[in-house]
């Protein structure tokens, strides 16, 4: 039996803890830029405020309706995430963290009342970190994220479904024709792993809810669409052929890369930049304990503005597989001088790290130059715990600039929030 735990509109959800006055408002979260919707509340949605929809079309309701448009504050959602999935994996005994806000939980083995276990663990998130969720609880885990679709919009929608599966819905309690009622009243593409094609597909074959795939034959799906849908009609059936994956996979790339809050027309504030997504780079790198060989660096104009376009890469290999920061900017700079030209509008750029592999690899060279390497492995390590403790970019290379957000290429953030829980110079302060 697996459980989702999943946190309602989970970025708009973490600005209204600190911010009550929010409660009951139509707000939304924006993205890098402050671009475009990436979180709205439910006041928001029911404005007609689409998921990624640009700012602009709907900054009029800021006048007309008092929606509330915030930028977003990655630093306090991914604290606050990590308070909620502590609090998640008391649920059972193995947890994996699907994404920012959603995790799967094991029930195997837990006894009792798992409804009941599932709203305990529902209202504690909510009292002790202000963080409403839902949980969805079922034999698979395709079920128990249908479970969870479930358990949302009954809430959010009633007459949708029945009342007594808000918050939460464990299938595992409802009788066969309660759950074919259930999948009967599901809009098939709503189901995990039937993606927009294939929805259309199975809508053009008479497939329009989720009950109808769950009846179709797995093998012929096998031929007509692929493996994996195959897979998703057996977990609708009740078959487990997800397992739970409590360490996933290293990333074979791992990239940063960032637009820019004006364009930016001169290489100082562009080698800013890169440096600055370069460190980003190998701090991931390193805590997936991998190194890598190539670094490849990026840039380009807006597609969407008018005058010459620009849009270049070039790839260099480093010298060693490594980890370090120092070596991996250096490459990344020269990468960028090399493609760099005056004269245009350059709107985003980025690094991308390729042919990574184990970093324990090189720990049995014993030349001089693998000795060198160790030193500056032990130098990143304390730097990466210095910021993990005070913050990110306590300590940096100067050539990432020293005017910290004033620097020209940062993203526009005129509306973020403070950092609450990660600052103590921006904690919230209560008075009498």
């Amino acid at each position: 039996m697996f459980a989702l735990v999943d946190g309602n509109n989970f970025y708009v959800s973490c600005e209204r803890v600190f911010r009550p006055s929010l409660q009951g408002r139509p707000v939304v979260v924006l993205s890098n830029n402050d671009g475009c919707a990436i979180s709205r509340s439910d006041e928001a949605k029911a404005l007609g405020v689409k998921m990624a929809q640009p700012h602009f079309e709907f900054r009029h309701l800021e006048e007309q309706a008092g929606l509330v448009a915030l930028s977003a504050n990655f630093t306090l959602y991914g604290d606050m995430s990590d308070r909620m999935m502590s609090l998640a994996a008391g649920l059972g005994a193995e947890q994996e963290i699907y994404s920012i806000d959603e995790s799967f939980i094991d029930l195997s083995g837990i006894s009792g009342d798992l409804r009941g276990r599932a709203r305990a663990v529902r209202e504690r998130i909510l009292q002790w970190i202000g963080i409403p969720c839902c949980v969805g609880i079922g034999p698979t885990k395709t079920l128990a994220k249908l479970a969870n679709h479930i358990a949302k919009v009954a809430e959010r929608k009633p007459g949708t479904y029945p009342v007594p599966q808000a918050q939460v819905c464990d299938l595992s309690t409802l009788t066969p024709d309660e759950v074919s009622s259930l999948l009967a009243s599901t809009e098939v593409g709503e189901v995990w792993g039937v993606g927009r094609r294939i929805g259309d597909q199975l809508r053009e074959g008479g497939i329009t809810t989720a009950l109808e795939l769950s009846r179709l034959d797995p093998a012929t799906v096998r031929r007509r669409w692929s493996i994996v849908l195959e897979r998703t009609v057996r977990e609708l059936q009740g078959l487990p052929c997800i397992e739970m994956d409590d360490a996933p996979a290293p990333k074979k790339e791992i990239a940063c890369t960032r637009s820019f809050g004006h364009p930016i027309r001169e290489l100082p504030p562009l080698v800013e930049a890169v440096s600055e997504f370069a460190a980003r780079a190998a701090e991931k790198l390193r805590r997936q304990g991998s190194v890598a060989a190539m670094v490849l660096v990026f840039a380009h104009t807006s597609p969407f503005r008018p005058g010459r376009r620009f849009a270049r890469s070039l790839t260099v290999p480093l010298r060693r597989p490594t980890s370090d920061t120092a070596a991996i900017t250096q490459a990344a700079v020269l990468g960028l001088e090399c493609l760099f030209e005056p004269g245009y509008d350059l709107a985003k750029a980025g690094v991308m790290l390729l042919e990574l592999s184990d970093g324990s690899i090189l720990q049995g060279e014993l030349d001089l130059e693998a000795e060198e390497g160790r030193e500056r492995g032990k130098l990143n390590r304390a730097v990466d715990v210095l910021n993990d403790r005070y913050g990110k970019g306590t300590l940096r290379l100067a050539s990432t600039g020293t005017e910290g957000d004033r620097r020209e290429w940062t993203m526009r953030q005129q509306r973020r929030t403070p950092q609450y829980t990660t600052d103590w110079r921006q904690a919230p302060i209560a008075r009498a």
